[in-house]
């Protein structure tokens, strides 16, 4: 009994000694908890941490991204707005245009109504030679003072005052040379008059209007008709040297590089180019309508946001838009506003003249029936 007493005693006084890392533990309770965390679970960790950062910063630039792109959809929203305001103010200009046109027609149409007015009433006053040829005279210098003050066309009005001279002097009479100086005068005025070829400006807004379309806009910047300088290939070139020169010119190709002049080049939609050309077209229009109307007030404004829009939104070093602008430099400097002069003097000479002629039957009239009172009146009286 004492001997197997004192075996077990010896075989437990020779237990096996504790790890190292377990007496750390029982130590420090902290680095035991690391000591029993592995390197894989230390990985997985610290790709947690790194997918949630990811995707932290991912959110970050998607919320950035939404709200650029809600800002873009702001500003072409407000440029939309912008644009149909612009139409819808071109629109009424071109209805205020239609109109004016439509009464200037009126105005000519009444003028052509009055002119076969004329030729009727020479039929019927063929018997009175004289008043048909004033009639005559009075109504083409009418028609002279009404193609200045409508359309201020002095070539129109100069034949229809040289018509009324070319009448009275197949008149031949000596009563009417008054006339034909007064006529002779107005018509002086009219020759001084520096000419205006409203037929070449015409056709000139005519050619612009119809090289709309070719112009090449601002940010095209002639790429598409640039021709690049072939390299001449050395004789003895290899094949790998002849593909690194090919590789390297498409490279130098891929880049440009150019000072454009211009703070800002606007980029348009398709959309927005094909009214950007209409609405040049319409100002030109609204130039040739002024023109034709010798509104010059207009006429230069129109040509001015012509040539603003020309230089803002086309390429002005490409060879159809230095031709625009310099077109549009040329005509807007052209003068078409004349001091008209005052042509009044023959109409009213003529007015006078024919005014004379009626009241001289009448005055007849009257001599003769007062000539038998007044002999009776001279008589002596008889005495009864």
């Amino acid at each position: 009994m004492n001997g197997q007493t004192s075996q077990q005693h010896s075989s437990g006084s020779e237990a096996p000694a504790l790890p190292a890392t377990v007496k750390t533990a029982r130590n420090n309770p902290v680095a035991g908890v690391f000591a029993h965390i592995s390197l894989t679970q230390l990985t997985l960790a610290v790709l947690v941490l790194i997918f949630l950062w990811q995707w932290l910063d991912g959110h970050r630039i998607i919320s950035d991204m939404q709200q650029q792109l809600a800002k873009k959809i702001a500003e072409m929203d407000g440029n939309s707005k912008a644009n149909q305001m612009l139409l819808a103010q071109n629109q009424e200009q071109v209805r205020e245009l239609f109109a004016k046109v439509t009464v200037l027609e009126t105005r000519y149409a009444e003028a052509q109504n009055q002119r076969a007015a004329l030729e009727a009433l020479y039929n019927d006053l063929s018997v009175n030679r004289d008043e048909t040829a004033l009639a005559d005279v009075e109504q083409m210098l009418l028609i002279a003072a009404q193609q200045l003050k409508l359309s201020a066309n002095v070539r129109a009005a100069l034949i229809a005052m040289q018509s009324a001279d070319g009448r009275l002097q197949r008149m031949d009479r000596v009563a009417f040379n008054g006339l034909r100086k007064a006529i002779s005068l107005d018509m002086d005025k009219l020759r001084a008059l520096p000419s205006v070829d409203i037929t070449g400006i015409n056709l000139q807004l005519n050619n612009l209007i119809a090289t709309v379309d070719e112009l090449p806009l601002g940010y095209q910047q002639r790429v598409a008709n640039e021709v690049f300088a072939q390299v001449v290939p050395p004789k003895d070139e290899t094949a790998w040297q002849k593909l690194l020169r090919e590789i390297w010119q498409e490279v130098k190709h891929l880049v440009r590089i150019e000072n454009t002049g211009k703070d800002e080049i606007p980029l348009l939609p398709p959309n927005q180019e094909f009214f950007l050309r209409e609405n040049l077209k319409m100002r030109l229009l609204s130039a040739r309508l002024a023109l034709l109307s010798r509104d010059e007030n207009s006429y230069r404004q129109e040509l001015k946001t012509a040539q603003l829009w020309t230089e803002r939104y086309f390429d002005g070093k490409s060879s159809q838009g230095t031709r625009m602008q310099a077109e549009l430099k040329k005509l807007a400097a052209s003068n078409i506003n004349v001091e008209l002069p005052d042509i009044s003097s023959s109409l009213q000479a003529v007015r006078n003249y024919r005014l004379t002629r009626e009241n001289e039957p009448k005055a007849r009239f009257e001599r003769r029936s007062n000539e038998p009172k007044a002999r009776f009146e001279g008589r002596p009286k008889v005495m009864r």
